[in-house]
């Protein structure tokens, strides 16, 4: 059987990326804000997110097996959606809803639609939103630093998710910032211990500190630019400090919400995703000002204090529209009849 050669038009570029030397620098950049959730949330934190890349990673594997395709878990994508998925759960989750998150993630958005590079929604948020099917216990976000995360049964068992409303949980419950700034009151937590990660939240996205270091690291490696995360936060500063909720000071009120909810963490690790963000640099700002405008107003009038996850999801469906228009112009074809 002959072999095709294909040649594309110029310009061509060769680097020595892959896949998986890229999704090793995510995991890396990563590995700060695990370190935070483990020291803030306990060794729990740690367990639930191992068990949630195990469980991805698994999924990958059994569908490939069965479809009778090549098995790809070695480019790390598995990996990276498993603790992406992880840093977007209250350390409270129980592992079996860890599970039907995995599948949802790698089977329904990422396998079933061909693979890495194929799919049209980020499999990690896809899956958080479907996780809102039980919407007590992902909005069950508890206190940082309790004595009781040291306890083995709170590490390897089901605890104090069963029923929202037992005492344990009460005793540790917490409410995050954003759910004071949507009343428009200012939040009982300190900027500072906002920017630490020292409040209550998702166990990966509340040291804004520690996601700015891998920020830092994934700018430094190139494996992303700083488009989408500059415009999308850009975008929130700019209309928060316009348009505060309640009687705070304009610049406390833009502060707060920069620093609270999962802001940080879904510009910098999942609105950059390649497949679902646009290809060029217009296209990469139309897309994260759109997620930044998205995240205030949902923010401001949603039912939910907490909107980057339905931003991030909503803009990469309009990813599609933005790459076809802003698609560029092969060399030589231009003027009225382009």
């Amino acid at each position: 059987m002959n072999k095709q050669l294909l040649v594309n038009s110029s310009p061509h570029y060769r680097c020595n990326d892959s896949t998986m030397t890229l999704m090793r620098d995510v995991l890396i950049a990563l590995v700060p804000v695990l370190g935070g959730a483990v020291i803030f949330f306990g060794f729990r934190a740690l367990v639930l997110t191992l068990v949630s890349v195990a469980f991805c990673v698994a999924f990958e594997t059994l569908f490939n097996w069965a479809t009778k395709r090549e098995n790809t878990v070695g480019d790390l994508s598995a990996v990276v959606t498993g603790v992406i998925l992880a840093f977007n759960l209250p350390v409270v989750t129980p592992y079996w809803m860890v599970a039907i998150g995995a599948f949802f993630a790698i089977v329904v958005v990422k396998c079933l639609f061909g693979g890495l590079g194929k799919n049209f929604l980020n499999p990690a948020l896809a899956a958080r939103a479907f996780l809102f099917s039980w919407p007590t216990i992902m909005t069950t976000f508890t206190k940082p630093l309790q004595e009781m995360y040291y306890d083995l049964s709170f590490i390897f068992g089901e605890p104090m998710f069963v029923n929202a409303e037992t005492e344990a949980l009460d005793s540790v419950s917490g409410a995050t910032a954003l759910m004071s700034l949507k009343q428009g009151i200012q939040p009982e937590m300190s900027l500072t211990d906002l920017f630490i990660g020292n409040v209550p939240g998702s166990i990966g996205e509340t040291s804004a500190l520690l996601i700015l270091i891998g920020f830092v690291y994934l700018l430094f490696r190139k494996v992303i630019t700083w488009h989408i995360p500059v415009c999308y936060v850009g975008t929130v500063a700019l209309l928060t400090f316009l348009f505060p909720v309640g009687n705070m000071n304009n610049l406390v009120y833009m502060s707060y919400e920069l620093l609270s909810g999962g802001l940080l963490l879904g510009a910098v690790f999942m609105a950059t995703d390649y497949t679902t963000s646009p290809l060029s640099r217009l296209g990469k700002v139309i897309y994260a000002v759109g997620c930044g405008g998205l995240t205030v107003l949902l923010r401001t009038f949603g039912d939910l204090p907490e909107a980057v996850s339905y931003s991030i999801l909503i803009m990469n469906v309009v990813a599609l529209a933005i790459d076809r228009y802003l698609k560029p112009r092969r060399y030589g074809i231009g003027g009225e009849n382009a």
